[in-house]
């Protein structure tokens, strides 16, 4: 069995998209199907048009020269059909599969009619409500409800529509798809991956400023929705509690300018600590120096459909942690007993949590534990991975090994 993966992008770039990505091609390979891979003019500049990255082979789409609004998108389509047209005459793949978003799956489906190739569509999220977040259109404007319309009309002409979470397979059948040509495919884990949290090297820890502090932390991009400027907010409050409090804000992205110039105006720039980016192998050190990591989501369309992978990441560490109760945390946290949630958007929620979590650590083993078995048990790869099977075999007239 052999799949074309059609990509916004992938590594050795580092995001959650990427991240995923990667999982699911190792699994699927191990389940003994070929993979394929195309990424879009979105990967950026890259050494090579073929490019190896951790043993796996990415096809490159360069990126056409820029438009305004429109053309641009217009342009990155043509360029990614121009590819794809290309390797999959070549390779004559069994199914097409196109990953979010839309910009990926319009190109996928043309070649698909051209040479009878089965398409399959995974939405990942909805690039409008990105778009949003991103700050590139608005909720309920002519674009967005032109790119909604787009994204729903490509949902019913592809032969199936994979997602990633209930919330947004609940979205996709609002909008007139069959429920049974909506799969999820959850995110999930490789707990190989991951160990249990260690104990903080004091060389990292001292030259970050973190002696005899207690660490709240993120690790990941940072983006508007991420909450984190929330987080920011509540560290006055939570200083009057617990003076030795330090955060710690491991990554990079959009926000962090707007990070540290509101962590001045709040007079708490000495408490928080910007790393910038670290190397991927170097995360699992920044992430030993965290007592208790915060998860302070948004309230949003975006956030309330799609679920992250950061908690379950933690949850394979045995990490404890705090998150917002936005719909894409509460399909993944049982309040209580793998995490804690709190009213999202609301500091005086936040500053109530984390004060009764600081407070009571005896609680902290247990709920590592519980985070742990829950990923070992129902958020690992092999189990998601799974349930592509009987899709591909349906569609491409062959019989799997699972």
């Amino acid at each position: 069995m052999r799949i074309l993966h059609i990509l916004d992008h992938s590594i050795p770039l580092h995001s959650g998209y990427t991240f995923r990505t990667e999982a699911l091609l190792r699994e699927q390979r191990a389940c003994g199907w070929e993979t394929l891979h195309l990424t879009s003019p979105k990967q950026g500049p890259t050494a090579e048009v073929v490019e190896n990255v951790d043993g796996l082979t990415f096809y490159r789409t360069p990126a056409p020269p820029a438009g305004m609004v429109g053309i641009n998108e217009w342009r990155q389509i043509k360029a990614t059909y121009k590819n794809l047209i290309e390797l999959a005459a070549r390779h004559r793949p069994d199914i097409l599969h196109a990953h979010s978003p839309v910009l990926n799956a319009i190109p996928a489906l043309w070649v698909g009619q051209k040479l009878g190739i089965p398409v399959v569509y995974e939405v990942r999220a909805f690039w409008e409500d990105a778009a949003v977040d991103h700050g590139t259109t608005t909720a309920g404007s002519l674009r967005y409800r032109l790119t909604q319309r787009i994204e729903t009309e490509i949902m019913r002409r592809v032969a199936h529509v994979f997602t990633i979470c209930e919330g947004l397979r609940q979205d996709i059948v609002g909008r007139g798809i069959a429920a049974e040509r909506v799969t999820v495919i959850p995110n999930g884990v490789d707990i190989k991956n991951f160990q249990l949290s260690g104990k903080a090297d004091p060389a990292l820890r001292h030259q970050l400023g973190l002696d005899e502090a207690t660490v709240i932390g993120f690790v990941g991009s940072f983006y508007a929705y991420e909450g984190l400027d929330l987080l920011l907010d509540a560290v006055p409050r939570l200083l009057g509690q617990f003076p030795a409090l330090r955060v710690l804000l491991v990554g990079g992205g959009p926000q962090e300018e707007n990070l540290k110039a509101q962590a001045a105006k709040l007079g708490v720039a000495d408490k928080v600590v910007f790393t910038g980016r670290v190397p991927h192998g170097e995360v699992s050190r920044y992430y030993d120096q965290i007592d208790l990591l915060a998860y302070p989501r948004h309230s949003m369309r975006l956030t309330e459909l799609v679920t992250p992978l950061k908690p379950l990441e933690a949850m394979a560490q045995g990490r404890v942690f705090v998150a917002s109760d936005v719909g894409g945390h509460h399909e993944l946290i049982r309040d209580g007993e793998t995490g804690r949630l709190f009213q999202a958007g609301s500091v005086e929620a936040l500053v109530s949590v984390v004060s009764d979590m600081l407070e009571h650590r005896g609680r902290w083993r247990a709920m590592g534990k519980a985070g742990r078995h829950f990923v070992e048990k129902e958020r690992n790869w092999k189990r998601s991975v799974a349930a592509y099977a009987p899709v591909y075999a349906h569609f491409a007239g062959a019989k799997i090994k699972r």
